[in-house]
């Protein structure tokens, strides 16, 4: 699809914003601006995020699983 090149004046404390939320997501900031307009032209056009089940770490007591770092890695497996 051909496009279309344009220049965008963005205020720095707004772009600083941009930019953390594009990485914080790892993506661009021209993959942010594009779907940001998408959004404004089209609505949403994202895919509904995949609902977690909770408890994420199973316990036999639920609320009195006590972890600290060292047990966290013998509860969740880790890659």
């Amino acid at each position: 699809m051909p496009s279309v090149r344009t220049t965008v004046d963005i205020p720095d404390p707004l772009y600083r914003q941009l930019k953390a939320r594009a990485a914080t997501e790892g993506r661009s900031v021209k993959e942010l601006i594009l779907h940001g307009v998408q959004v404004e032209l089209h609505g949403t056009l994202t895919k509904p995020r995949r609902r977690i089940k909770l408890p994420i770490v199973p316990s036999r007591k639920p609320g009195t699983l006590r972890l600290d770092n060292d047990h966290v890695y013998e509860v969740i497996p880790f890659p």
